[in-house]
């Protein structure tokens, strides 16, 4: 049964001007983002890959396109279909032209491993897949259980200038090592430029509703059991209206400017990228990979209105923009999430480039943006901002989440709103665990000020228990990384015989110097109590991230107990 208690929303005298309490409930499909963008816009340039440029009424022929060829090829509506590529045009034709034959969209990591794809295969069952040259083998190689029927392949040079493309195929080395990085010759599939030479979909092919399956978007990382979030046109259209709202500043059209800097396969950059920008009616930019000198050249011309990022990204485009005297002038918003933003690096951005960077907060479930902070001067340092229009929180006790804390407390956080989705794809008891009365656990623990503001404590999963004690691994790694020779820290808990868990940290230090870990210690007792000072500090080379430079802790954890059982 579903509550129909509504709590305060405090939050709301918070948001920056211009931006509504609630938007209107989203109607039709994730496919009518495209047409009024290619109805309003027909000759303004949708995308942009290595300086070729798409415009809308160009990309809308070939998503239609593309739908025929995916209909004839037996895609029906329901049918799921497996997406493996990086950044490239055919990415988007590809999302939009499944999506207008009434299939579902599953992303994948272009570069996972054979085991960790063959996982995600296994989960989803997917007989159609659109597989980037360089990972049809993997594709290849499945099981006959697994075996794709439909195997269409994509070159993504295909899509780049002729220039370019010319260029590519001259016998010098390093031209050679650029190709092979960006293609493979495969055999045994179906083109993809066989698939787009189709003739377009007939206008009488019924159109996906409202509340059919989208999306499945994978939330687990390369280790444990997969799920696959299952989204909606209502949750993913609700999300980029909900981020269109968040910047009233920023208007539809020409001049618009997305850069497409984080991969599309990511929730976070799925949704900024693939249907907030394509709802903008925006040039959106498209980078395979993150280079900040591809970056800064495209910003000469073409500066960035809106710019999706996480924190590394944003220190290393400022670096290099300093470092090549280039200024960031014009970037008009840039956001950040996946991780804590520090306020050190806010500031020179926003000197560098006379607009905003703020945070914000999200879960692959949700679309996947639950909160960011207002793009306006009552932003709120070390928080994660505010719960976009229509997003209802609360704070609840981990233990029993159907208990709300004091206001101002710590608890788990919980959501409701319409970019929340419905459950796992196939797995009701996962679903059953995560929801509360029709609210969804996030299993983050926050504390919410008076004022509306989130702050993010640390993961539920992740607390490290010793001793009786809870302890954030975040609070921890920020003292750590406040030593002068620290330059990164993951902290985690390992087993102990005597207080459950032991709190031990893996530093990354200083290049060229020497460190005392002991000394490290004692620097952190300063800050903190002691029982949530490291009992063992481990230097390491680097510390295991994710492709948007994540710290998988889960997986430092698996290392350090490697290191311990070898001596």
């Amino acid at each position: 049964m579903t509550t129909t208690y509504d709590p305060p929303r405090p939050w709301i005298a918070s948001y920056a001007d211009g931006v509504p309490a609630d938007l209107t409930p989203a109607t039709g499909s994730l496919v009518d983002i495209v047409n009024a963008s290619a109805r309003d816009y027909p000759e303004a340039p949708a995308l942009q890959f290595f300086g070729r440029e798409t415009t809308y009424r160009a990309m809308h022929d070939q998503i239609e396109r593309a739908a025929e060829g995916l209909r004839a090829r037996g895609v029906s509506a329901g049918d799921p279909v497996a997406l493996v590529l990086p950044n490239c045009p055919q990415h988007i034709i590809a999302f939009y032209a499944i999506l207008r034959v009434g299939g579902v969209v599953i992303e994948h990591n272009p570069l996972y491993t054979p085991r960790e794809m063959r996982k995600q295969f296994e989960d989803h069952g997917a007989k159609h897949a659109i597989v980037w040259t360089k990972g049809v083998k993997i594709i290849q190689e499945f099981p006959e259980d697994l075996a794709v029927a439909n195997l269409i392949s994509v070159d993504v040079t295909h899509a780049m200038p002729l220039g370019m493309r010319l260029a590519l195929t001259l016998p010098i080395p390093k031209i050679r090592e650029s190709r092979e990085a960006l293609t493979e010759r495969v055999n045994g599939t179906t083109s993809w430029e066989s698939i787009v030479g189709s003739p377009p979909l007939s206008s009488a092919h019924p159109m996906p509703e409202t509340d059919d399956l989208a999306l499945i978007q994978y939330t687990s990382g390369t280790t444990g059991t997969p799920k696959g979030a299952a989204l909606t046109h209502r949750n993913l259209l609700s999300n980029a209206a909900q981020a269109q709202a968040w910047v009233p500043s920023i208007t539809r059209g020409d001049g618009c400017v997305v850069y497409a800097v984080l991969p599309m396969f990511h929730a976070y950059g799925l949704t900024l990228c693939l249907t907030f920008a394509m709802s903008m009616g925006a040039r959106l930019v498209l980078f395979p990979r993150f280079d900040p000198d591809m970056v800064l050249a495209v910003h000469k011309k073409h500066p960035a209105t809106f710019l999706p990022l996480v924190p590394p990204i944003a220190d290393r485009l400022l670096k290099a923009a300093e470092a090549q005297g280039i200024s960031l002038q014009g970037t008009e918003v840039a956001i950040s999430g996946a991780m804590a933003l520090p306020h050190e690096l806010v500031v020179p951005f926003e000197e560098a480039s006379g607009g905003f960077l703020v945070e914000g907060y999200g879960l692959s479930e949700c679309s996947p943006v639950l909160m960011a902070n207002p793009v306006a001067d009552n932003r709120v340092p070390g928080t994660v901002g505010l719960p976009l229009p229509g997003t209802e929180c609360r704070v609840v006790d981990p233990d029993d989440p159907t208990i709300d804390v004091r206001a101002g407390e710590r608890g788990e956080l919980i959501v409701r709103g319409p970019q929340v989705f419905s459950g796992y794809y196939g797995k009701p008891e996962e679903t059953q665990k995560v929801f509360v009365d029709g609210w969804f656990r996030t299993g983050d623990i926050v504390q919410i000020d008076d004022d509306g503001f989130v702050r993010i404590v640390d993961r539920i999963k992740e607390l490290i228990i010793t001793g009786g004690f809870n302890v954030a691994p975040t609070e921890v790694e920020i003292a750590l990384r406040q030593h002068p020779q620290v330059e990164d820290a993951a902290v985690v808990g390992l087993p102990s015989s005597h207080s459950g868990e032991e709190v031990a940290a893996a530093i990354v230090i200083a290049p060229g110097t020497d460190i005392d870990v002991s000394a490290v210690r004692e620097y952190v007792r300063n800050i903190l109590t002691p029982y949530k000072v490291p009992r063992q500090i481990f230097i390491v080379d680097e510390l295991p991230k994710s492709l948007i430079g994540k710290v998988l802790r889960r997986q430092v954890r698996e290392e350090l107990l490697q290191r311990l059982a070898t001596g």
